[in-house]
């Protein structure tokens, strides 16, 4: 006896209801996105999502993560200009291959369900500690994460234009290396952490 209760737990039918839930939370928003309805866009049962999955915070979450596993590039460490280049260059690359529909619907869904916008916090920090953790120390990562996605972000979805060479180096040039290193040139203490 192997110890474990029940049938082994079929990874291809995990990936169908994280699938489901990532088109369907697109195409209708996370309020009208049901359990009911990823359910028979996977062809699992509801039971099987229920046991996976306690919420649909947790179900979006997973789906979020599933989709979008954070590897950052190994950076060239030759200053901190060309650290950031390639950074941005790749988180810019990050964001803009969301869809529009599936971040708006986390954005609205965060607002209304704490369970997600817990679940989406945890994710990002996890994230933004894998990106900023290759950055230098002196570096002030904590700022880079709250304004490099920020700004990326805004201009994606909001201004609709997209992250081209030219903006990712006006974003280094002129917003982060001076938050970076302060008016004096010199490395910017973490504040308030």
């Amino acid at each position: 006896m192997n110890g474990s209760l029940g049938r082994p737990r079929d990874a291809s039918r995990d990936v169908a209801i994280l699938d489901a839930t990532l088109a369907l939370l697109t195409e209708n928003g996370y309020e009208q996105l049901s359990i009911e309805a990823v359910a028979a866009r996977s062809g699992a049962a509801k039971t099987t999502i229920y046991r996976r999955y306690p919420d649909k915070a947790a179900l979006v979450a997973a789906a979020v993560d599933h989709r979008s596993p954070v590897t950052p590039p190994e950076l060239p460490g030759d200053d901190l200009r060309s650290d950031l280049l390639v950074l941005v260059t790749w988180l810019a690359r990050q964001i803009a291959e969301q869809e529009i529909g599936l971040l708006g619907a986390l954005f609205a869904g965060m607002r209304g369900d704490p369970g997600l916008a817990g679940e989406m916090r945890r994710i990002l920090r996890r994230d933004a500690t894998a990106m900023t953790g290759r950055l230098p120390r002196q570096a002030s990562s904590g700022l880079f994460a709250e304004v490099a996605p920020a700004v990326i972000v805004h201009r994606v979805v909001f201004v609709g234009e997209p992250c081209d060479e030219r903006f990712v180096e006006h974003l280094v040039d002129d917003i982060l290396l001076p938050l970076l290193r302060g008016p004096t040139g010199r490395p910017v203490a973490e504040r308030g952490r």
